[in-house]
């Protein structure tokens, strides 16, 4: 049995996931019979129409950008930080995309 201080113990174990923030994307549109995945720094994305796949890639790409310029990781964040900065994101993604269109 595991004590507290032991990498192996309960405690440990959670206290380390939560020093390990990821955002985690779900798509629910995907009607093709392909199984997307993505996986990078700071994210996991799973589903979604080649489309939204997309999207998604880009707006976590985006974040992480811009946590780069501001010289801060995702667990540096408030709730209302990241807040805005995924609303920042989704809003330059959508400029591009309206761009290219």
């Amino acid at each position: 049995m595991s004590k507290p201080g032991d990498p192996q113990h309960p405690e440990k174990k959670s206290a380390l996931k939560k020093s390990d923030p990821k955002l985690f994307g779900v798509g629910l549109d995907g009607t093709d019979g392909q199984t997307r995945l993505t996986r990078g720094h700071n994210f996991s994305l799973i589903g979604g129409s080649e489309e939204t796949h997309a999207i998604m890639r880009e707006t976590v790409i985006k974040v992480n950008e811009k946590l780069d310029q501001r010289g801060k990781m995702l667990a540096d964040l408030e709730p209302r930080e990241m807040e805005d900065l995924l609303g920042e994101s989704i809003d330059a993604v959508g400029r591009r995309r309206l761009e290219r269109n």
